[in-house]
């Protein structure tokens, strides 16, 4: 959690960049990520030779040349500004930066095209300085710090891209529910906020992780995957990672959609997503499989048919689409909602208002929740109207009473998720109900709640004509009464 004392910290270190003449918000965490994996590496490091220490043997793999101690955090930390600026710039980034002696590591991934351009000795030192100042001992305080960054970037990004808020990812995560022996992949990963709010979940639910060493082994090293065709996302989303305990995760720079990556068929048991939306791509640079399955250059459909290509059968996927896809009337919309639906198990449709992704856009989402099966399996579709989320859905997203349903309607959402054979009783007037698929076949499989909702028009009585002309009278005689009143005193 968060505290105010170090939410001001982190916003000065914030402001000192901008001060400084480092604005975008993306290269401002970029540099920090830098800075964040700096320190890490030597904490690595240190740990190591505490190890060697208690053993009384040499350091295994040490992260540092013996004879570079300048190299590290701990010691390039306390030197003059211009001292440590030279320092860094002319051995510990490069030195960081052609660190390869595991290629496929997340932390290659950090390096990988890096630029550190922070300009000035002076800014360097107040940002090192502050950074080690934050309390970072723990891995929560260092995940929700990290967080707490990435909260700060207020614009989209291209081709669609936004960051998912928290709290919907945390919801989604709930609905799929993780288990340890998962593989969980976010083909559209941007900061890796689905693959940490995953892990988060594991380490509550299933602590029996940490005390069995091969699933320990398998939460770091093989359980998390994530792609993304930018590299300052991957190097963003793997820091965050990093930062929440994932020692070694799975990132790709990739175009997850492309015909040169299809070799990831059925090898995810779990996808968690919100792909771009707004994207358009030629039929050429898209894999034939999911031509095969939803011939359409709309991206929110190809990743749909990605989803379920991904999953092996019985996998289970919580996503976010716009809501177009559920009425869409394209042959390509509804062959999509005819597949989840009639090949695989279509399970929920919570409809989202559409502030949810605000400041970031303004467009109305829903969230799909459905297993592959290859076989169908979908017999009713449980339906949520959400109509609060705990956040004020303006700009500013300010955070509400929670408790009160009115405000925010997702403990509901799980609470009813976990419940639903109790709900089958509910009626189509409520905000959540179950929809027989017989029904939605016979409705062009169209997926929005409002063509199942009804809505409750309350009766309005009113008094009788003849009482409502009379009272007009009544109303106009003493406009005309003040009227002579007024003239009276003019004359």
């Amino acid at each position: 959690m968060i505290t105010g004392d170090l939410r001001s910290k982190i916003d000065r270190i914030w402001d000192d960049f901008w001060s400084g003449g480092i604005s975008n918000p993306l290269t401002v965490i970029e540099q920090i990520t830098y800075l964040l994996f700096i320190k890490r590496l030597d904490e690595i490091h240190t740990n190591r030779e505490l190890t060697a220490n208690i053993n009384k043997t040499s350091i295994e793999n040490p992260v540092f040349p013996q004879d570079w101690p300048f190299l590290r955090w701990s010691r390039f930390k306390d030197m003059e500004a211009r001292d440590m600026y030279e320092n860094i710039v002319t051995h510990v980034f490069p030195f960081i930066k052609n660190l390869h002696t595991d290629a496929d590591s997340a932390y290659s991934i950090f390096m990988k095209d890096a630029v550190f351009i922070i300009p000035t000795p002076q800014l360097l030192e107040r940002v090192v300085t502050k950074l080690d100042a934050l309390p970072m001992d723990r891995r929560d305080i260092k995940g929700d710090l990290y967080e707490y960054l990435l909260a700060k970037i207020a614009t989209a990004g291209q081709n669609g891209q936004f960051r998912t808020p928290r709290h919907i990812i945390r919801m989604m995560v709930e609905m799929v529910k993780p288990q340890p022996d998962d593989i969980i992949c976010d083909p559209a990963s941007g900061t890796s906020g689905f693959l940490v709010e995953a892990s988060e979940y594991l380490r509550e639910h299933h602590k029996e992780i940490f005390l069995d060493d091969g699933l320990k082994e398998h939460f770091n090293n093989r359980m998390f995957y994530g792609n993304d065709f930018d590299v300052t996302m991957l190097r963003i989303g793997a820091m965050n990672l990093l930062l929440h305990g994932i020692e070694n995760p799975n990132l790709t720079q990739k175009d997850s959609l492309s015909d040169a990556n299809a070799d990831n068929r059925k090898r995810y048991t779990v996808v968690l997503a919100n792909p771009p939306f707004k994207g358009s791509l030629d039929y050429d640079s898209v894999a034939a499989d999911l031509l095969k399955t939803v011939r359409t250059k709309k991206t929110e459909l190809l990743f749909l048919a990605l989803f379920c290509a991904m999953l092996k059968t019985g996998g289970r996927c919580a996503c976010i689409v716009p809501d177009g896809v559920l009425f869409g009337s394209s042959k390509a919309h509804k062959d999509v909602r005819q597949a989840l639906i009639d090949e695989q198990k279509l399970q929920a449709v919570i409809s989202m208002p559409s502030g949810v992704f605000k400041p970031y856009a303004g467009v109305s989402t829903a969230v799909l929740v459905f297993t592959r099966t290859d076989s169908g399996g979908t017999d009713e579709v449980w339906f949520y109207d959400m109509k609060a989320d705990g956040f004020s859905l303006d700009d500013k997203r300010t955070e509400l009473d929670s408790s009160l349903h009115e405000n925010n309607n997702i403990p509901d959402i799980l609470k009813r998720w976990r419940e639903l054979e109790t709900g089958k009783e509910r009626k189509r007037t409520e905000q959540s109900f179950l929809v027989p698929v017989e029904e939605i076949r016979k409705n062009g499989y169209d997926l929005s709640i409002n063509r199942y909702k009804e809505m409750v028009h309350e009766e309005v009585s009113y008094a009788p004509p003849k009482q409502i002309i009379a009272e007009i009278k009544e109303i106009e005689k003493e406009i005309q009464d003040e009227l002579q009143e007024l003239e009276g005193m003019l004359e």
